[in-house]
């Protein structure tokens, strides 16, 4: 006699929490992010608006908030393209060579996260300011880097340039060197191969690891504060300005550019799902050449 037919066992849960622990846990995880990211968020745009529109528009008519705007924008104009070669330059040594040394370099890559921002500022500080270790001889042929624009340019360097390498790392290992070899033996040369094989497998990837690069060079406080000397209207960079200016009472104008960053920092967020969906295409299926 044929067996009567068995009915399809139900998959396992993954939690065996019950809904009402489940809830509880959702609940305290929406309280934490209203608590201390959307409140303040919504604090900023609130104290920045108080006095109107017009005092919030008229704050950055202000030659110092000016000065500082365009420090801020020349400074990541300079460090992320710099942190963007390093980091291109670097994982596909990485990833796509076997080399000694290859572990220090990680390690030194990985360093501007486990040092403080204001001890690597004071590190420059140490080596190029006036009692520096190196600070007579760049007096004595006129060059200035800290309290100046190279020396703030440094400090920016230092505390972002992991951010593209760290991106692109993991995602060159796992593609391999497949489809570079194949471009190799069809005739390509090790430069092309890598325009035209390497790079735009890792678009999405390198794109997301600027956007972040960007955001933190435009919004570094702690190198920079240490190296810039808060010289106003020379060496102030927004975040800077921002201290100086709730520093003198000034709430309104304080609260006002500190939105500019939070505009940087939503819009940073919304492109950076935007990616965030490409790149999880670009690793399901790899550009092909």
């Amino acid at each position: 006699m044929p067996e009567p037919p068995t009915q399809p066992r139900r998959p396992a849960a993954v939690t065996t929490e019950r809904p009402g622990v489940r809830a509880l846990l959702i609940a305290a995880v929406v309280v934490f992010l209203a608590l201390f990211l959307i409140l303040p968020v919504v604090v900023v745009f609130a104290e920045a608006l108080r006095k109107g529109v017009w005092v919030y528009f008229a704050t950055f008519r202000d030659p110092d908030a000016q000065s500082a705007l365009r420090l801020t924008l020349t400074v990541a104009a300079i460090a992320v393209p710099l942190n963007t070669l390093f980091g291109i330059a670097a994982s596909w040594a990485i990833a796509k060579f076997a080399f000694r040394g290859k572990t220090l370099l990680i390690t030194l890559i990985d360093l501007p996260f486990s040092i403080s921002p204001v001890i690597s500022g004071l590190i420059y500080v140490l080596l190029f300011g006036a009692q520096g270790l190196f600070g007579p001889w760049l007096a004595a042929h006129g060059i200035k880097i800290i309290f100046a624009l190279p020396g703030i340019v440094l400090a920016t360097v230092f505390v972002t340039f992991p951010f593209v390498a760290r991106e692109l790392i993991p995602l060159m290992q796992e593609q391999g060197n497949t489809d570079e070899e194949a471009a190799l033996t069809l005739g390509a040369g090790g430069l092309r191969a890598f325009l035209t094989v390497t790079l735009p497998n890792v678009r999405w990837g390198l794109l997301y690891g600027v956007l972040l690069c960007n955001a933190r060079a435009m919004g570094e406080f702690g190198a920079v504060s240490v190296v810039s000397g808060h010289i106003r209207g020379f060496t102030n960079t927004l975040p800077l300005h921002v201290e100086i200016l709730y520093n003198e009472y000034n709430f309104a104008a304080a609260f006002a550019t500190a939105s500019s960053l939070t505009v940087l920092a939503l819009v940073t967020l919304v492109v950076k799902t935007l990616l965030e969906i490409h790149y999880g295409e670009a690793l399901a299926r790899p550009a092909r050449t």
